[in-house]
């Protein structure tokens, strides 16, 4: 299967977090690139990665960074795939300066976000795997599947805790 998927991270740091987005979209059998490009360190390549992701047969682009976080903006605002932004927990206000500044883009220039960290990492998978379903019907069944496991383990963990209350 052709790489659809670009995961960046502003810093080699991120990569425990951001390998919860890898191995659930592995978990779904889509391939993608990882790669380390900062929006202030290294800008123009995270510029020109963007403006050439859909050529080179990108169909979505996550960016994880923290702090500041502009990676997923800077990106978002030199293509038209869509970006889905990680905050990355840490710092001094433990992500949330990261939450707000991936949140809060411009009229223009979206930018999908999900949670701070981890749960976060691995929604922007499901979320970039939902993208692609539109178009790939297996990709949608898988995921059907993935719901219903969801609400097997839901049901299961209720009976279990009725049994629990049972004993009390």
């Amino acid at each position: 299967m052709a790489t659809q998927v670009a995961i960046l991270m502003g810093s080699a740091s991120d990569w425990p977090v951001v390998k919860e987005t890898y191995m659930t979209l592995k978990k779904f059998g889509v391939a993608a690139d990882v790669r380390v490009q900062s929006a202030h360190r290294t800008p123009d390549e995270a510029a020109e990665f963007a403006r050439t992701a859909a050529d080179r047969g990108y169909a979505v682009i996550i960016a994880a960074a923290g702090c500041a976080a502009h990676l997923a903006g800077v990106l978002a605002a030199h293509s038209t795939l869509p970006v889905i932004g990680i905050p990355m927990p840490g710092g001094v206000m433990d992500g949330l300066d990261a939450l707000l500044s991936t949140v809060q883009m411009p009229g223009g220039i979206p930018v999908a976000t999900v949670a701070i960290g981890k749960a976060g990492a691995v929604n922007a998978a499901l979320l970039a795997v939902e993208i692609l379903a539109l178009s790939d019907p297996a990709l949608r069944t898988a995921l059907n599947n993935h719901k219903k496991t969801l609400r097997e383990g839901v049901a299961k963990a209720n009976v279990e805790l009725q049994a629990e209350l049972q004993r009390m």
